[in-house]
């Protein structure tokens, strides 16, 4: 049903607002689905109901009605398509899932106490899977995690940008439930809309002197999603407190899906800040380490179904085969175990070529950031980057700045004014006029086509 969700609504969409729902049951002709936040409920519930129902529909005609809830803080981690036990059964289940992580409830009720957003008990340090993608960010949160009180802070803030579902949520939550444990500091996860409507709804009652105060006592505050924070006073406080705390000698972890610099709807001054700690990419995961996590996802589906097995070429199709994140490896081996428990069948490479192929997508050109334009073009002239950036106006350094300009605007979805202020806070006028110039210079001197057309290669290799 996913994919015919993403299907329709577009990637996009899908990302924002659909990554993560998770379906608990089916039951007569009502589909219970679960929301980490009261605000994704809310959202879906007004723009997207219908569309989700007709989706179900289509898989299932029987279905008339979507039951939509806010999951607990604490979730057990069998699949959700179990058949449902009785309530005090789920209760002890709960109890013992608890119990095996390592003293999950309580971290969990104290970092509920200082009103955090809910955590999943299965994101911890134990289950990241590390490659060479995720190295240095998962060594950087291993570093904040293990800190004491009194520490000096060497990361401030940790800013950890990647796509969707590369693993940034795993590491932030898994700062905090480490961070928590020995109960020394008080580490708070919040995503950026549990900030956003703890801050307005601290306004309208009154209460927002307590609310920051209560925020800058925190030792390491741990903020995910950036990229949603919207509103001028709400991120004008966001800013106040991530000053207060990086002051005050408090550690900040921030993640988002972009780095600073490209999270335009933020303020100069926070993209400022934030820029100024330690900025780590996750980059897309790389076979190898796809396959590690199918195989760590295997392992952890069978301490609830111990027969349950994936034979090693069905592994190593689906690490092939599924390559935009670890959600959608995470949803395969959640299919594979559906289909072989309700069907009580092996799971075969037919099976799972069958099962998994809408989450097979072509693949997507690659991101071009205009840093990567710079820095080769600057490479490609023998100028430096500050050369580009700066209001010299020789001619050696005039026609490498106007072919990067013009390179920002062919190659990327960056608007003008966008371009202009990564080249020094030039107008948008003038960008206009560099990308004009070398498109009509383009068409008549070989020698610049040639080398446009090599920057482009190396650009995209």
């Amino acid at each position: 049903m996913k994919g015919r969700l993403r299907s329709s609504v577009g990637e996009d969409v899908y990302s924002s607002w659909f990554a993560r729902m998770d379906l608990e049951s089916v039951q007569d002709e009502s589909v219970h689905l679960s929301v980490p936040t009261r605000f994704l409920k809310s959202w879906i519930q007004t723009h997207y109901s219908d569309k989700v129902l007709s989706c179900w529909q289509a898989e299932l005609p029987d279905v008339n009605r979507i039951d939509l809830t806010v999951r607990s803080p604490v979730r057990c981690a069998a699949p959700a398509k179990e058949a449902p036990a009785p309530a005090e059964s789920r209760r002890d289940e709960q109890r013992s899932a608890a119990e095996r992580s390592n003293g999950a409830a309580p971290v969990s009720a104290n970092h509920d106490a200082l009103g955090g957003s809910p955590l999943d008990p299965r994101l911890t340090f134990a289950s990241f899977v590390v490659g060479r993608s995720n190295t240095l960010a998962h060594a950087a949160a291993k570093q904040v995690a293990e800190g004491r009180r009194g520490d000096p802070v060497m990361f401030n803030p940790l800013y950890i940008h990647s796509g969707v579902g590369l693993g940034k949520t795993h590491l932030l939550q898994a700062v905090t439930w480490a961070g928590n444990t020995g109960n020394e500091r008080k580490v708070l996860y919040l995503t950026a809309e549990k900030f956003m409507y703890g801050f307005v709804a601290a306004l309208k009652t009154q209460t927002s002197l307590a609310f920051k105060e209560a925020l800058r006592g925190i030792d390491v505050l741990v903020i995910d999603d950036l990229q949603f924070l919207q509103g001028k006073t709400t991120q004008a406080e966001f800013c106040h407190t991530l000053n207060a705390l990086i002051d005050a000698g408090r550690q900040v972890v921030v993640a988002a899906d972009r780095p600073p610099s490209d999270l335009e709807s933020l303020d100069e001054r926070v993209r400022s800040r934030l820029a100024g700690g330690l900025v780590v990419e996750m980059a897309p995961l790389g076979e190898d380490l796809r396959l590690g996590i199918l195989r760590s996802r295997v392992v952890a589906a069978r301490a609830h179904h111990a027969s349950f097995d994936v034979p090693q070429p069905v592994l190593e199709y689906l690490a092939r085969a599924i390559t935009h994140n670890g959600r959608d490896l995470e949803g395969a081996i959640n299919r594979l175990l559906a289909h072989s428990k309700l069907n009580n069948q092996p799971v075969t490479l037919e099976m799972a070529e069958h099962e998994v192929r809408d989450l097979i997508r072509p693949s997507e050109p690659k991101r071009i950031k205009i840093e990567d334009i710079q820095r080769i073009v600057a490479r490609q002239y023998n100028v430096s980057r500050s050369d580009l950036l700066s209001s010299r106006r020789t001619a050696n350094v005039v026609r490498p700045r106007q072919v990067a300009m013009y390179l920002a605007k062919t190659l990327t979805l960056r608007s003008l004014p966008e371009i202009g202020r990564r080249f020094g806070g030039r107008d948008h006028t003038t960008v206009l006029h560099a990308v004009r110039k070398i498109e009509g210079l383009v068409s008549k001197d070989n020698t610049l086509s040639d080398e446009v057309e090599s920057l482009k290669r190396q650009l995209q290799e």
